[in-house]
């Protein structure tokens, strides 16, 4: 009964993010139930802090729902599956981490209209997977820990028949979406040189955006930005990314948890208009987790995000590094982190899975989810923890299908409070 008011939450965070883009993110959450979940992260963080924990810490990924992994490049261009958002990064109790991916299978299934046997066995399967593979991690050498990643090959293996052929024309798509395709989709040519492509609110160019200043002296600004960003990098990547000048920048929204956060595209170019690197910088916040799991140190926050993503990751973005703005262009002091905008990235249609499909991807996350938390914490420990027995599979279900009626109860919740007008909401975009 003393539960936070869950809109009241949602509002609180909205003090801290750009007015006009709010509405947007109130807009996506109520489109279902789970994309609801997708944006209450900070929620489900409050009602996680009062719920039993072993006292293991591993870092956790603090987001770890369904839609939060995927494929992407790694840096030797390999395709591997991994978690794929830190926003939320910070160490904390193991079992968080585990039931917020169970809660979103829960709630997905219910979304594809599955029953509840069903839905039951799938993130039962998911935590099986986990701490199978966490006992399996807590046997291995730390090194051969650290080197554990699923790769494409892995994924097809668990796939068969005409779906097989839908993966493998996915994985090809995936592979096609770098800079020079977002070069071909977000741009348009001015006097030989690209420009990115106006869309608002969602893509804003700086010559739009940049009120009485001059637009060259807002890139300049953005220049600064990634003078500061680049210091972060190790060396060889800094060589590299001096090889690229920048040529315009705009304001994206993204995501849905993340609507409302400044967040920035950049163009820059190598030798010439078809040598094209896209960089998102995007704001990084105090982490949802920290009023529950502590903070460790002041530190920048986007920081915080770049080394929680590369601990926790097998293979990170080569161009992931940081930056504090001291004064920004409203005059406050933000924290970012900044990666490539596309690297080969391709997610997985949860909206269209099969029950089997569902099953099976929730356990290629329960696995991932494992591997990653084996890499911080004690393996030992919580493969301790959870016992060899269905015990830890059958009561993580049972959390699951009980916080998915929260959640349901927290979406109507929001519903009501758009239609009274407590809420605005663009349902739009």
């Amino acid at each position: 009964m003393d539960r936070t008011d869950p809109i009241e939450i949602l509002m609180l965070q909205a003090r801290t993010r750009t007015p006009e883009l709010v509405p947007i993110r109130y807009g996506r959450m109520l489109r279902s139930p789970f994309a609801f979940f997708r944006g209450a992260a900070a929620i489900m963080a409050a009602d996680l802090a009062g719920t039993a924990i072993s006292g293991t810490r591993v870092q956790l990924c603090g987001d770890a729902h369904l839609a939060n992994f995927g494929v992407f490049a790694a840096p030797d261009r390999r395709l591997v599956f991994d978690l794929n958002d830190f926003d939320e990064t910070l160490p904390g109790p193991w079992e968080w981490d585990v039931k917020r991916l169970a809660a979103s299978i829960e709630v997905a299934g219910r979304d594809r209209g599955f029953g509840g046997r069903v839905r039951r066995d799938a993130v039962r399967r998911a935590a099986r997977s986990y701490r199978k593979a966490m006992r399996a991690f807590a046997a291995m050498r730390t090194i051969d820990v650290w080197y554990a990643r699923l790769e494409e090959e892995q994924i097809s293996a668990h796939v068969s028949g005409s779906r097989r052929k839908d993966l493998d024309k996915a994985l090809a798509k995936a592979r096609r979406k770098d800079s020079l395709r977002a070069l071909a989709k977000l741009t348009y040519d001015v006097a030989g040189e690209p420009r990115i492509v106006s869309d608002p609110p969602l893509v804003i160019p700086v010559a739009e955006i940049s009120g009485d200043d001059d637009p060259e002296i807002v890139r300049e600004r953005l220049r600064s930005y990634l003078r500061d960003y680049q210091k972060t990098l190790q060396h060889n990547r800094r060589h590299l990314l001096g090889a690229y000048r920048l040529v315009d920048v705009a304001h994206k929204v993204v995501g849905v948890g993340s609507v409302g956060r400044r967040c920035w595209i950049a163009l820059l170019l190598g030798s010439d208009a078809s040598d094209p690197l896209f960089l998102q910088i995007k704001e990084a916040e105090p982490s949802v987790l920290e009023p529950y799991a502590g903070r460790r140190r002041a530190m920048n926050q986007g920081r915080r995000v770049v080394e929680g993503q590369q601990l926790m990751q097998a293979a990170s973005d080569v161009f992931l590094g940081w930056l504090r703005v001291e004064q920004d262009v409203d005059g406050r002091r933000r924290d970012y982190y900044v990666r490539q905008l596309w690297d080969a990235k391709a997610s997985a249609p949860i909206e269209t899975m099969s029950a089997d499909e569902l099953a099976a991807y929730g356990a290629t996350c329960g696995w991932t989810l494992a591997r990653a938390h084996a890499r911080s914490g004690d393996r030992v420990a919580i493969a301790d923890s959870i016992g060899r027995g269905d015990g830890f599979d059958r009561a993580i279900a049972r959390f699951a299908d009980t916080y998915a009626d929260q959640n349901e109860h927290d979406h109507a919740a929001l519903v009501a409070a758009v239609k009274a007008g407590v809420v605005p909401a663009d349902r739009d975009r």
